[in-house]
């Protein structure tokens, strides 16, 4: 069973010495993988509902609060790390231009050594895609049409794609990724598309604020959607957050591994350099050591 660490690049954790203490600490501590999150611009007034509090608002002060893109945050990460898997907590990918993210990705999964784990979704605000200035509606569209682009820049010599969101003529991209064919698409998201997504497209899934009885489910529904779409289900990847600052004891992580979770990512909110060594360390002794005997 393996333990995962959110988040860097938020808050006092986009400071690069804490990042480093971070991911090195969470490295000498046998955490499995270290989560970075995205979002390029916050509104103080929004009518987006978050999924993911009961009173729909981000459980954060949107002023003053440090965000790095997550590609940036992940990178140094790796520069001081050398077996931590590192992933995107999640990926806001139909924000995005997918020839530079693929890039990005492919860049990152150099430098670490084929490290890296593509956290996917769709987004829940909408008042930051009008930011960026991408249209809102059809984003589950244009995600599923931004991962074949990206599929085919990753693998293919000279690839070409023309789409109704995205369109490049024969093109040559490289680095390839470390990881063939490349790096886990791993979803977001607890709806009914979201999980079909996973069953249909994806190599994993990360719940967030998830029960065990709501995993159980989940995960069954997600393997059902791959096998009707012809894909082995066995080979998905499973990974649940029970919720930031959530405590987390031995016995829900084995009713998490018994209803099919491989990962169990905890958060771990640094206030300082010496507090986030000492909560990862508390952390790695009561959950990391004795999950990896499971």
């Amino acid at each position: 069973m393996q333990i995962g660490l959110f988040a860097i690049g938020i808050g006092p954790s986009a400071d690069p010495e804490i990042i480093t203490l971070t991911a090195r600490t969470a490295e000498q501590g046998g955490f499995h993988s270290l989560w970075a999150p995205e979002h390029v611009v916050l509104l103080d007034q929004y009518a987006s509902r978050y999924p993911y509090s009961k009173d729909g608002k981000l459980p954060m002060p949107n002023t003053k609060i440090d965000i790095l893109d997550p590609f940036t945050a992940l990178t140094f990460a790796a520069a001081h790390t050398k077996t931590l898997r590192l992933g995107t907590g999640i990926c806001l990918l139909p924000e995005r231009n997918p020839v530079v993210t693929a890039k990005e990705i492919a860049s990152l999964d150099k430098v670490s050594g084929g490290r890296f784990d593509f956290g996917i979704g769709i987004g829940w605000l909408a008042e930051e895609f009008t930011a960026v200035g991408v249209p809102w509606e059809r984003r589950a569209d244009r995600t599923r049409e931004y991962l074949k682009a990206m599929q085919l820049l990753w693998t293919e010599e000279e690839p070409e794609f023309k789409g109704e969101f995205c369109s490049f003529p024969k093109v040559r991209m490289y680095p390839k990724p470390v990881q063939k064919p490349h790096p886990p698409l791993i979803f977001g998201g607890e709806s009914t598309p979201a999980l079909r997504r996973v069953g249909e497209v994806g190599n994993g899934w990360f719940g967030v604020n998830v029960t065990v009885e709501d995993a159980k489910a989940k995960i069954a529904r997600i393997r059902q959607y791959a096998q009707a779409a012809g894909r082995d289900p066995g080979k998905l990847h499973f990974s649940v957050s029970p919720g930031l600052g959530d405590p987390v004891e031995m016995d829900r992580i084995k009713q998490y591994r018994d209803a099919g979770v491989h990962q169990v990512v905890v958060g771990a909110i640094p206030r300082d350099a010496q507090g986030i060594k000492g909560e990862i360390e508390r952390l790695a002794e009561k959950l990391v050591a004795p999950s990896a005997k499971l």
